[in-house]
């Protein structure tokens, strides 16, 4: 039987954990030895004694010694990658490109691991579709902000003072979080537009009750893997023509496009901030990798040129009740693919999702961009 252990998460301001009541069940069903650090699930108010009803074992840190497998939300500090067995399988968020010294550190400790950022998108693997879950959560948290700090309401209201005109709300990229970030300005009352350099989104932004902002070019600016391609500064300038006009009359703008592996495009610059109604609103999604606005400062919230700029980053731990519900079960069905009778782990990890996931195995980095990241060969790992 297998050992699998959840440690707390030592990340600043990180809620979420990587196992919920529900999952602990199903993964010691599945002939797995669950053993959870006392505290882990508090930030997501979940308590020790639900996880030790659904199955789970607490401890303290010292589970690391015996682990046969380790499932976090973030990705190890160095000091817990010498915690890690040699040969340990680690389920995780990875992001790569920003931890070279922790890929390095666990390909010398012969770590397996396996990076829910890196999951396929592909059809079979939506259920382990981590960013995809989380990104969910974030459109969602982003336009509950902007809709709380705007100093009007949302919905078309009529009174017998007279009729209150619904807030406007222009969303910059229509994937996961643009779509829910739409669906939910929508619900509050909104009218609500998007843009998004790929045109295959449209009839998902117009299902939504959304409007479309055509960008000519936009046809051919979509990858392989269904993201957005990094756009050329021509088509950069003529999105902002066609989309400032409407930035020019919106309460709230939500940004969330993001180029795997690279920084995120400038969508806002300080002109279009400045042509906004005062009182409105900037939520930024992509601070965390530049911004798309020129103005939006990581983990804070300032006031521009009478607007509100909200550059709060990792919005999913906001909300780690279904955050960590989410991610867990993203962990519980990936966990599958290699789970066997009896608790027994496959390491082969011969299944295209896990392929396509394994950053680190054996001694080597799987991950090509990652690999040729490391070695100086110029790429960047996404």
């Amino acid at each position: 039987m297998s050992s699998v252990f959840v440690p707390r998460e030592r990340r600043d301001g990180e809620t979420r954990v990587a196992v919920v009541p529900d999952t602990v069940k199903r993964l010691v069903k599945a002939g797995l030895t669950i053993r959870v650090e006392r505290g882990a699930g508090e930030g997501s108010r979940i308590l020790d004694e639900e996880l030790q009803e659904a199955g789970a074992e607490l401890c303290d840190d010292s589970a690391y010694d015996q682990a046969d497998m380790v499932l976090k939300v973030q990705p190890p500090t160095l000091e817990e990658c010498d915690r890690l067995p040699e040969g340990s399988i680690l389920v995780s968020l990875a992001w790569p490109a920003s931890n070279h010294d922790i890929v390095e550190k666990l390909r010398d400790r012969k770590v397996s691991w396996l990076a829910m950022d890196l999951v396929p998108r592909i059809s079979r693997a939506q259920s382990m579709d981590a960013l995809s879950s989380q990104a969910t959560v974030a459109g969602y948290k982003a336009v509950l902000l902007a809709a709380s700090h705007l100093p009007k309401l949302c919905p078309l209201m009529m009174t017998a003072a007279g009729t209150l005109r619904p807030a406007k709300v222009v969303v910059f990229g229509a994937g996961v979080a643009g779509l829910s970030a739409i669906a939910t300005a929508k619900r509050l009352g909104c009218i609500v537009e998007a843009t998004d350099v790929r045109m295959a989104v449209k009839e998902q932004v117009e299902s939504l009750g959304g409007r479309f902002i055509e960008v000519p070019g936009a046809s051919d600016m979509e990858d392989e893997g269904g993201y957005a391609k990094e756009q050329t500064p021509e088509f950069l300038a003529a999105q902002r023509e066609e989309v400032k006009k409407r930035v020019a009359e919106a309460d709230m703008v939500i940004t969330t496009a993001l180029i795997p592996g690279r920084p995120a495009p400038v969508l806002v610059d300080d002109d279009m901030v400045r042509s906004m109604p005062t009182g409105g609103v900037i939520v930024d999604l992509a601070v965390e990798t530049g911004g798309n606005c020129t103005l939006s400062e990581r983990g804070e919230i300032v006031e521009r040129e009478g607007v509100t700029i909200i550059g709060l980053p990792d919005l999913p731990t906001t909300v780690p009740m279904h955050a960590s519900e989410l991610f867990a079960k993203n962990v519980l069905a990936l966990s599958k693919l290699f789970t066997g009778e009896g608790g027994a782990l496959d390491r082969a990890f011969e299944d295209e999702v896990l392929a396509g996931c394994l950053l680190v195995h054996g001694g080597e980095v799987r991950h090509e961009p990652t690999a040729k990241a490391l070695s100086g060969e110029g790429a960047t790992a996404s």
